[in-house]
């Protein structure tokens, strides 16, 4: 054979690869497969939205998304659903429950009906797995303990679980009343500059910074100064992806050197720069001890070999802790800023509630800064926080596939079929809630959050069954805290230039911020 048949061999073999290829990808995975589905779950019953081609029902969200973003809403209107979820709200009621809807090629399968979810968080067994992650949110969360299957789930939760005993978050306590104590006495000195004596102060931005800088002091040691550059680089990552999370997922696209990857890539790398000194610094000191916060426990399990086969399978990897550190740096004062924004926002359309909790506050607490004990005896606080958590969740959904066909309730699922639950629909059933489940009305958890619904598993704010969120007592604690030292020294109302516009951004947030007027109290 002549040696110069071979490249036209070669090309010829390639290009027949390459058309394989894009015969799969465009005719059978764009195409086939998902005209496959709609004909699957019609027979189920299971209607949506129509499917089109490479898009799927992205271009309808954008669309839906925009038309709804210059809605607002009175401050005594929690239903913000046609606001942040207006395709969710459209599609229930044109198709009901559950419906099919497309991400891209994808297939999803919205449900909202309790005892489906159930079943889905509920189960031990592993039938049930999360979705494979956007590239920018595994760039900025990690694959950390959130993300993580199977074994590997096991192994990081038994290495990150002991951070989040009682013990210390008692310890930890301390920690955040310090941090909140700065931040109140800057208000307090900016309030007595000001010869009415009240400040107006952009809340949701400084909840964010107050809380990364109690994850950074309690996880990693280190102070909000030290640990900006993580906080600033996720934030950005964050914006990144809300601004392409409807993209079409070209393949092969997220390697080309465009203006928003370099970006990307850039930020990702000084994120990562950023934890590996943090996590060097502590391995060089380790002949003094790594330290009792969770970089120290995960980094005592990642160089304890010596303790013999058992503590072996504990063993966290660098790049694994370093992706736990992102999880938790984000993950940590992400869902607590969040919580105490809406609280906040709550308690000053609410004024009488707000008295409430500052009578409880003086009555628990005196004129001290909190103890973790003094903490939990707030009740009332509690049922506050609950509600606010109910009404405005900072996730908006869950997202989980079935690890092989599977029936779930009356549906058969195929393995991968993507499902949603939609936890601020969930949470206004009035069937489980109640005729009042869009008002705020914390009394319904009076006897406590298993009794506060129709049935014990309503509220799933921090998720439930094996993987609930391993950090949801710390993030309570945390918002106890904080709010404990506001209503103890001031009193607060929403400034004029509130504007009520929940916005869907990966977490709900207050489109444009939570302006309030905080005056000091005599105390």
């Amino acid at each position: 054979m002549s040696f110069a048949v071979l490249p036209a061999a070669l090309a010829a073999a390639l290009l027949a690869l390459a058309v394989s290829r894009l015969w799969s990808y465009a005719v059978v995975r764009l195409l086939w497969r998902p005209r496959a589905a709609v004909r699957m779950f019609h027979e189920q019953g299971v209607r949506g939205p129509p499917y089109r081609y490479l898009r799927g029902s992205n271009e309808d969200i954008r669309r839906m998304k925009a038309e709804a973003d210059g809605v607002e809403l009175d401050v005594h209107d929690h239903d913000y659903l046609k606001r942040a979820l207006p395709h969710f709200v459209k599609w229930k009621d044109q198709y009901g429950g559950p419906f099919l809807y497309w991400f891209g090629p994808k297939p999803r399968i919205c449900i909202y009906n309790y005892e489906l979810v159930k079943q889905i968080l509920a189960n031990k067994s592993g039938h049930f797995m999360k979705n494979d992650a956007h590239p920018t949110f595994l760039a900025m969360f990690g694959k950390g303990l959130v993300m993580v299957e199977g074994a590997d789930w096991v192994r990081h939760r038994r290495v990150v679980n002991p951070a989040f005993s009682m013990d210390k978050l008692k310890m930890m306590t301390r920690t955040m009343v310090s941090c909140a104590e700065c931040l109140i006495k800057k208000w307090e000195d900016q309030a007595a500059n000001n010869k009415n004596r009240e400040i107006e102060v952009e809340l949701s931005n400084q909840f964010q910074e107050l809380t990364a800088d109690v994850i950074s002091r309690t996880a990693f040691g280190s102070s909000y100064r030290e640990g900006k550059e993580v906080f600033h680089a996720q934030k950005e990552l964050q914006a990144i992806m809300v601004a392409t999370f409807l993209d079409v997922q070209i393949p092969g696209f997220k390697y080309l050197p465009t203006k928003r990857n370099i970006r990307k890539w850039m930020l990702q790398k000084k994120l990562r720069n950023t934890l590996s000194e943090m996590i060097q610094c502590r391995v060089a000191s380790k002949e003094s001890g790594f330290g009792d916060d969770l970089l120290g426990l995960m980094l005592e399990a990642c160089f304890a070999k010596e303790q013999g086969e058992e503590h072996d399978k504990l063993i966290l990897s660098i790049d694994e802790i370093i992706d736990e550190c992102k999880t938790f740096f984000f993950a940590g004062h992400e869902t607590t800023s969040h919580l105490l924004t809406w609280t906040i926002f709550l308690l000053s359309v609410y004024p009488e509630w707000q008295q409430r909790v500052r009578e409880e506050v003086r009555r628990e607490c005196g004129k001290e800064n909190p103890s973790a004990e003094m903490l939990s005896k707030l009740k009332e606080m509690t049922m506050v926080l609950l509600e606010a958590l109910r009404l405005y969740c900072p996730l908006i959904s869950m997202l989980r596939r079935p690890i092989s066909d599977i029936k779930l309730g009356s549906l058969n699922l195929r393995k991968d079929n993507e499902i949603v639950i939609p936890i601020p629909i969930l949470h206004r059933d009035k069937e489980v809630w109640g005729d009042r489940a869009s008002e705020f009305d914390p009394m319904r958890f009076e006897n406590g959050i298993t009794k506060a619904a129709k049935i014990p598993h309503a509220h799933i704010g921090f998720s439930i069954g094996p993987r609930s969120c391993i950090g949801q007592n710390f993030a309570m604690l945390e918002a106890k805290s904080m709010l404990a030292m506001i209503v103890q020294k001031f009193s607060f109302t929403l400034s004029p230039k509130y504007v009520h516009a929940p916005a869907d951004k990966l977490s709900l947030q207050p489109k444009f911020g939570l302006p309030v007027i905080l005056s000091p109290l005599d105390v």
